[in-house]
């Protein structure tokens, strides 16, 4: 018995472009920015005109879906690879308007040379010349006619052989009779079959995310909104990160503006806050799993298909539901009032600048966690405080960094189980024991990656519990986090690389503390016995070289605040690997300090 679980046919380029007219092969990108230049359009044609290969065309059919009378609705080919290829070919061919990255809708216009029998695109010199055809899309028009071509081609090139123009054009509109293979995957595939086949086929190797499925079929969804809420995800998207771009979705696009969508995103135009800057799989992952409790994106794309995972059929209506509820999730994830006060818990933690963001996962689910609570009516101080405890706790021990998906599903489907608030509390007091502040976090520290999430806890304790900067009397690690700050290596980088140390040792995050410019660069490359020691002096009514404070006490304070032994002031200078060892368990101690007051 064959165990083949795909078919590949060659097609005519003109029948595919027919079944992508009448819908029988549905674009789901077709919404969505096209990102060829026009030279790899014009490259296309003139491969095509050469007779060289232009690689497979993957689809993947939709089930058979059972309508409300009971009869089959036949599934269509939905185009998971090829896209830009047949975007292109609907453009130089049929003159088909593309959307760019900027979302303006322009014409692209390859040339052709009949005499030269080569492509360009075309341009002003190009239009003035009358040895082109300015735009090859006339000649793949309906109604067009190879005598009439020839005739008014050479009425401006009377010199050109009026035979060989003849059968020139005549290749040319024969290329659409060139055919493409089409992979068709069959339709009981899992998305992790597909996304394996597509890697294999796909020569780039570009790699298909379960979000990419998800997007691809909300996309191709005419009959419950889908395409207008493709554009949704991808407009809040772009408006998060550039607000200016509003005005090009008003010029560009007036049935989007005319949508329910737009009046609730058009806040962002006056946003410019880059703590929480969502992807389109982020969320995809929010909405859909605060709205249907379910964690693995392959479920929403099953349901979307309509699937009724009990007697594993494929019903409209159970496609109709999922769209709804996906749509009320996207809504409630774009609401400003939702969004401006989680991303307030999150500065509330002392998370003030994306630089403080680590994993972008651990945030989503921290989202999910706001919104169920709100729609649980949550008393706001109490959604707020266990929220901000779950992210830190997240973070601290990479809760979803190894497999986000099957993280996202387990704890969905307890809280769905057991309760927000029971759950969460029991997965903190059991992620977080008393051991966890004094052993494990200790080992964690001992790294260099200015990515830590140890590191970025850190931060944000100094910021949430108010200390200043490293010999700063007045500027706060807040401020220095939101100007300008540098890092300053306790025992300088460079005396500790005269004494032969690596990179990895130099840069140990426990050798880190935050100073202003100015401070570092005084500091400079002195050893740290020179320093410490006339910074002691520097309390005791000598010249004031590293910042302001010229007390002991403040300077003593400042030490505490910056996890620094208080002894190095006393001129005890341990061996650096002993100071890493002491510093760790005060940052460790300051990380609980912060724990405990969020």
């Amino acid at each position: 018995m064959s165990s083949q679980r795909y078919s590949v046919t060659p097609h005519p380029i003109e029948t595919l472009l027919t079944w992508v007219k009448s819908g029988e092969i549905a674009i789901p990108e077709i919404q969505r920015p096209f990102v060829w230049e026009g030279t790899k359009v014009r490259n296309l044609l003139d491969s095509l005109y050469q007779g060289y290969p232009v690689g497979y065309l993957i689809a993947w059919r939709n089930p058979n879906v059972k309508l409300k009378d009971g009869t089959l609705s036949a599934g269509k080919r939905i185009l998971i690879d090829g896209q830009q290829r047949v975007t292109a070919l609907m453009a130089g061919l049929l003159g088909r308007e593309v959307l760019t990255k900027d979302y303006d809708t322009v014409r692209i216009r390859i040339a052709f040379h009949p005499l030269e029998e080569k492509f360009e695109v075309a341009n002003p010199a190009i239009r003035k010349d009358g040895s082109w055809i300015e735009d090859v899309a006339t000649v793949f028009a309906p109604d067009a006619d190879l005598i009439e071509l020839t005739d008014s081609y050479i009425s401006k090139n009377p010199q050109a052989d009026r035979k060989h123009v003849g059968k020139v054009l005549q290749k040319l509109q024969k290329i659409i009779n060139n055919h493409v293979g089409l992979i068709e995957l069959a339709e009981d595939l899992d998305i992790e079959t597909v996304t394996e086949i597509f890697i294999r086929v796909n020569s780039a190797g570009t790699e298909l995310s379960q979000a990419d499925f998800v997007m691809s079929k909300i996309a191709a969804n005419e009959s419950y909104g889908g395409n207008t809420l493709r554009k949704a995800i991808d407009y809040f998207c772009r408006l998060a990160v550039a607000p200016e771009f509003l005005s090009t979705i008003e010029k560009s696009d007036k049935v989007f503006v005319a949508s329910e969508f737009l009046p609730k995103m058009r806040w962002l135009k006056d946003v410019n806050d880059d703590i929480y800057d969502p992807a389109y799989t982020d969320m995809l992952r929010v909405a859909f799993t605060a709205e249907f409790g379910r964690g693995k994106l392959s479920d929403l794309v099953a349901l979307l298909s309509g699937r009724n995972f009990e007697t594993r059929q494929y019903e409209a209506s159970i496609a109709e539901e999922s769209f709804g509820k996906l749509k009320q999730g996207i809504l409630q994830f774009i609401n400003q009032t939702h969004f401006e006060r989680f991303t307030m818990i999150l500065r509330s933690a002392g998370f003030v600048t994306s630089d403080l963001i680590g994993g972008q996962n651990a945030v989503n689910f921290a989202y999910i966690l706001y919104l169920k609570g709100r729609a649980e009516k949550i008393p706001a101080h109490e959604l707020e405080q266990l929220v901000r405890r779950w992210y830190a706790m997240s973070i601290l021990r990479g809760r979803f960094t190894a497999s986000p998906e099957t993280a996202f599903d387990l704890d969905i489907r307890q809280i769905e189980s057991v309760g927000l608030v029971p759950y969460v509390n029991t997965v903190i007091e059991t992620e977080l024991p008393a051991s966890f502040w004094t052993g494990m976090l200790l080992q964690q520290m001992d790294t260099s990656s200015g990515q830590s999430p140890y590191l970025l806890a850190y931060k944000a304790a100094q910021v949430k519990l108010k200390d200043k900067g490293f010999l700063s009397r007045d500027i706060s690690v807040h401020d220095l986090l939101m100007n300008r700050s540098d890092v300053h290596h306790v025992f300088p980088r460079n005396y500790l690389k005269k004494q032969g140390l690596a990179r990895g040792r130099y840069n140990q995050i426990a050798n880190f503390v935050l100073a202003q410019s100015e401070i570092n660069i005084v500091i400079g490359d002195r050893a740290p016995d020179i320093y410490f020691k006339e910074l002691t002096e520097q309390c005791a009514g000598s010249t004031a070289k590293y910042g302001g404070i010229t007390e002991l006490a403040e300077m003593k304070a400042n030490f505490q605040m910056n996890c620094l032994p208080e002894s190095l002031l006393n001129g005890q200078i341990p061996s650096y690997d002993d100071f890493l060892e002491e510093r760790r368990q005060l940052m460790a101690f300051k990380i609980k300090q912060w724990f405990e007051v969020l």
